[in-house]
């Protein structure tokens, strides 16, 4: 496993190289789906921490919805996102072991983290650790079945962990913490063997055209997205908690 150092000097240079510059459509269809949930929850004084924030180029689009707090290991790249956004409060370091506030956040967001991170189930206690009683974790992570399957992914480069997860173990890894809520996939990919075919853009052209993107979302709920998608409830709420935040959050 790569130090913590090795692993810093990689996330630099890969969200300099790629986050900083652009946006594909991964990241579009995972920023809508987080904004649909936090939109459900009809506030805008939440206290939203994002975990593994990269570039920053979410954090932005969370502030509407209340106090945002970001962290990453990539400090350099965390420096210039300060300047960019001065609002968000930027934490760079190792997020086991910052010095968080127990029961702080109403709401943690975190896409594409967990497959980098050395103990996932450690990664999922401690975000639970950080939640309010009844808070809400948005993750997004990649799905196992599409990649190994239907994909072909560079190796991991030094300093770049990764173990992604399909469905079962996702929801394994969540059960003990979180009330899992939704688990969907997002983004429909491939790029070898038939599956390529079916993804294609040019020749699904005519389908959407027709048919705009529900063909698109139904790959997606049979599970052929490239992410998957959790909206999860930290466990142990009262009955009485919860009837006092059913008025903010949608069921």
């Amino acid at each position: 496993m790569a130090d913590l150092s090795i692993q810093q000097q990689f996330w630099n240079r890969w969200n300099a190289a790629t986050r900083e510059i652009e946006l594909g459509d991964v990241s579009f269809r995972q920023a809508e789906v987080i904004h649909g949930w936090l939109q459900a929850s009809g506030r805008r004084d939440l206290d939203i921490l994002e975990v593994g924030c990269g570039a920053g180029w979410f954090c932005g689009q969370l502030l509407p919805y209340g106090r945002v707090t970001a962290t990453d290991l990539a400090d350099e790249v965390l420096a210039r996102a300060r300047r960019r956004l001065p609002d968000v409060t930027f934490v760079s370091g190792d997020f086991m072991t910052l010095p968080f506030e127990p029961e702080s956040y109403d709401v943690i967001v975190t896409l594409e983290v967990l497959a980098h991170v050395a103990d996932q189930r450690g990664f999922v206690s401690r975000l639970a650790s950080l939640l309010k009683p009844g808070g809400r974790l948005m993750m997004a992570t990649q799905n196992a079945f599409v990649l190994r399957r239907f994909n072909r992914v560079p190796p991991p480069e030094p300093g770049q962990l990764r173990r992604w997860t399909d469905k079962r173990e996702l929801r394994e890894l969540l059960s003990r913490e979180f009330e899992i809520r939704e688990l969907f996939s997002v983004t429909p990919r491939a790029n070898r063997g038939f599956m390529r075919l079916v993804h294609s853009r040019k020749l699904n052209a005519p389908i959407r055209a027709l048919f705009g993107n529900r063909v698109d979302r139904l790959k997606e709920a049979v599970g052929l997205g490239w992410t998957l998608m959790v909206l999860a409830e930290k466990k142990a709420v009262a009955t009485q908690h919860r009837r006092e935040a059913g008025a903010s959050w949608a069921a």
